[in-house]
């Protein structure tokens, strides 16, 4: 197999995982399942204030209004003034967190596995046994959580979370792009099924 089509495959798999690397759950009060089944009209939540600036501010406050404005709209929702009664109010949280992932490569089978010496696609690369190796990354995740919140009762009705690895430097369409899919994938289980 040649270095390009092994590159190829490589981009490959890493755009993929880039889409599928959200992670969500939803939960909801099952009591409400009735409620948040005949709920046409929301409006929001005012954003919360004197938090992380990285987050709560007005860039990522209206991409991520925007994300779920345009979701709720194919879904027949409705967003309307507070003043109009709505059925359910949304907010929205966020949150940055440095995380460390720790890999132990045992290379007690005689080799050291590397991406770019497969045992299936190459050659193995190295050879000797040896002592474990300890391979340390430090990334960043991020959370979005989706609250509904029953404008009469007011009560949490329904929370729906998205997480996933950020990346550095990430541009503003990136970013945009990253919170449609979160909130794509967050919504996709509302209102829930009995």
């Amino acid at each position: 197999m040649s270095l390009s089509s092994r590159l190829a495959g490589a981009v490959l798999v890493s755009a993929l995982a880039a889409c599928s690397g959200i992670q969500t759950r939803t939960n909801f009060d099952p009591g409400a399942v009735q409620a948040l089944e005949s709920y046409r009209t929301y409006s929001w939540l005012p954003m919360k204030e004197g938090a992380d600036t990285r987050i709560y501010n007005s860039i990522i406050q209206s991409r991520v209004r925007l994300a779920v404005d345009r979701e709720l709209a194919e879904r027949g929702f409705r967003l309307v003034d507070e003043k109009q009664d709505p059925d359910f109010k949304l907010g929205w949280h966020g949150a940055i967190d440095k995380r460390v992932d720790v890999d132990v490569i045992n290379n007690f089978y005689g080799y050291r596995w590397d991406p770019w010496y497969d045992p299936f696609f190459g050659p193995v690369a190295y050879g000797g046994a040896g002592a474990p190796t300890a391979t340390v990354r430090e990334y960043r995740e991020g959370t979005l959580i989706l609250d509904v919140v029953d404008a009469k009762s007011n009560n949490l009705v329904w929370r729906g979370t998205a997480e996933a690895t950020l990346a550095d430097n990430m541009s503003a369409k990136k970013s945009q792009k990253l919170i449609d899919h979160a909130v794509e994938k967050i919504l996709k289980d509302f209102p829930p099924e009995k």
